[in-house]
């Protein structure tokens, strides 16, 4: 099985990652004003407004993967389509998008951080990627966000 983002990964301890994400984020976000949010990074691509509203859809999505996960035997978690979700991204506003990814990833940080070796080893199905952990949720996690950051850190 290949883990999406592993290779964004590269190794690093992904529960540490995901700790880490915000305050890079803050780093990178606060040299931004709203309206400079607002404006593609490249022609064709999202601009940062809308990378932080996928990074919020993202969460939700994790959130409900990552309890399903450990409260259910043997789940089966849903994929979704990014680009279809990234549809109703001009209804949120900079500072909503911030917040709620902000909000989102503190209350994931906690559940991760509470789980045990064996919560972690919980099996999970996608439907396209095969059999999976609870812990391969929480390494696209890390590897999704280090994805993103890299390219607006530089």
């Amino acid at each position: 099985m290949s883990v999406p983002y592993a290779g964004a990964l590269g190794g690093r301890d992904p529960q540490a990652v995901i700790a880490e994400t915000p305050a890079r984020w803050a780093v990178v976000l606060d040299r931004y004003t709203a309206e400079m949010a607002n404006v593609p990074t490249a022609p064709g691509k999202w601009s940062v407004r809308e990378i932080l509203a996928h990074m919020a859809d993202c969460e939700i999505a994790w959130s409900w993967r990552l309890r399903q996960a450990y409260g259910e035997a043997h789940s089966v978690i849903q994929p979704f389509d990014q680009d279809a979700w990234s549809g109703v991204y001009k209804a949120y506003s900079f500072a909503e998008a911030r917040a709620t990814f902000f909000a989102l990833r503190a209350w994931n940080v906690a559940f991760v951080g509470a789980l045990n070796e064996a919560d972690k080893r919980k099996p999970v199905t996608h439907p396209e990627r095969g059999e999976e952990t609870l812990w391969t949720i929480v390494e696209i996690m890390g590897g999704h966000d280090l994805h993103h950051l890299t390219k607006l850190e530089n």
